[in-house]
């Protein structure tokens, strides 16, 4: 119990050991999401590249969208077993049970039937457009799967156990490792290997969790009769929609950042692809932090102990920095060596250096960015989180991002400055509120209660 105390001792050590098993589960994660490019990368072909990275980007709008939504699930569980309210637990699976299958029907039938006129709004280069609306299509016929697993690994969070998901994330990565160099490398199937890999990586770690979850001793009851539409199903939507509705809006702006790259032609398309993946691997370390700053000054917010959450956050902000400065460094002068990994396409590679030039400086400043975000977050301001995030991607991000596009001699380097400028201008809002924020706490007005 000593180690998540976290009202006492050292800062930095008990972060980095809480951080440590975080970052773990955001690295499977990102494999899981990068391995696809990595292998059609080598073994498929250019096309296939742009084809992955233009359909993934339209297949995570629906992901993200649903672990958003599903949130609300992880907080009434949680909620109900801390007030010990268990009878209620299995209501809320059973409502859960009922929407979510709804959701995965209407899903799946979007997406196959709209998968043409997205990839089309989304510019995709023309060798890449069949092979984009297949991946699309492959993905949304297996949408129950992708669907459950996110709502299964929210449901244990809400339990407080968080090994199963990461379990689960593990399952899924492997099984879509070995799934994409079989029918990719071996069967030479190119897109539509890599999507079936993922839809079977899903669909096995969906089996194997409702084994475990069979075996598992759970604290609440669960009958047949719970699976129904009952009133739990408008709480967890009223607790999940907007956080789901700021995950479509992110979304809804990489869609937009991705058709400004690929109407610049294949080799950027293909060379954004690669690089998205880079920087999803980059962003791991504040995310990390992110997730760990909201635990950390939640517990020191409860206990009264106001000064030491603000030392979280700086220790946060400095132990991020300074491994962002590696990151940056090696990002600006070795991104063809990163992209060397997912790719040995030349032009791909190039373009992939590219971007990763112009973003570098994220590395630093997010986690700067990230460890404010976090802060507000363990007291409970999520309202103001999500409308910063949304002022940064609306009012800068993709404005500078679109600019960027359509100038003479359009490059990708120039487009990538969108984001760390985002992020900055991000910090500017954030640093305001944080003064504004804490002459009210001087002033008693606390933190929101839940």
């Amino acid at each position: 119990m000593e180690d998540k105390d976290f009202t006492n001792g050292s800062i930095p050590k008990k972060m980095i050991k809480f951080m440590v098993p975080i970052l773990g589960a955001l690295i499977l994660q990102a494999m899981y999401g990068a391995v696809d490019i990595l292998v059609v990368g080598w073994f498929g072909t250019k096309a296939g590249i742009s084809g992955v990275s233009t359909g993934s980007t339209i297949v995570n709008l629906v992901v993200f969208t649903i672990t958003g939504l599903s949130m609300g699930i992880t907080v009434l569980i949680g909620r109900y077993i801390g007030e010990k309210k268990n009878e209620r637990v299995g209501k809320v699976i059973g409502g859960a049970i009922c929407i979510f299958a709804v959701l995965a029907v209407v899903i799946s039938v979007m997406m196959i039937v709209f998968a043409r006129p997205l990839a089309l709004v989304m510019q995709a280069p023309e060798d890449a457009v069949d092979l984009t609306v297949t991946y699309v299509r492959i993905c949304g016929g297996g949408a129950l799967f992708i669907i459950a697993y996110n709502v299964i690994s929210s449901i244990f969070r809400g339990m407080g156990n968080s090994k199963l998901p990461l379990i689960f994330v593990a399952i899924a990565c492997a099984v879509n490792v070995i799934g994409d160099l079989i029918f990719v490398m071996v069967f030479d199937l190119n897109v539509v290997g890599a999507a079936l890999a993922t839809v079977l990586a899903q669909a096995v770690s969906v089996v194997i969790s409702l084994i475990i979850i069979k075996r598992e001793k759970l604290p609440f009851s669960f009958k047949k009769s719970d699976i129904c539409f009952n009133k739990e199903i408008k709480n967890f939507i009223l607790v999940g929609l907007p956080i789901a509705f700021q995950e479509i809006m992110t979304q809804i702006s990489f869609l937009a950042l991705c058709a400004f790259v690929n109407k610049l032609g294949l080799d950027e398309s293909s060379g954004y692809g690669v690089a998205n993946k880079i920087v999803t691997f980059v962003m791991l370390v504040p995310s990390a932090i992110m997730q760990s700053m909201s635990s950390f000054v939640a517990q020191n917010v409860g206990a009264g102990k106001e000064k030491r959450a603000k030392q979280s956050m700086v220790t946060g902000m400095l132990m991020g920095a300074a491994i962002g400065v590696f990151i940056t460094v090696f990002a600006f002068f070795k991104g063809d060596l990163l992209s060397q990994i997912f790719s040995n396409d030349t032009a791909v590679i190039a373009k992939s250096a590219e971007y990763l030039k112009g973003f570098s400086l994220e590395a630093i400043v997010t986690c700067i960015l990230f460890s404010f975000i976090g802060y507000y977050n363990g007291h409970g301001q999520t309202l103001f989180v999500m409308l910063q995030g949304l002022a940064q991607t609306f009012i800068v991000r993709l404005p500078v991002s679109y600019i960027m596009s359509i100038k003479e001699n359009a490059n990708l380097t120039d487009i990538g400055i969108a984001a760390p400028l985002a992020t900055i201008f991000g910090i500017m809002i954030n640093l305001a509120f944080f003064i504004i924020y804490n002459k009210k706490l001087k002033k008693g007005k606390n933190s929101v209660e839940f």
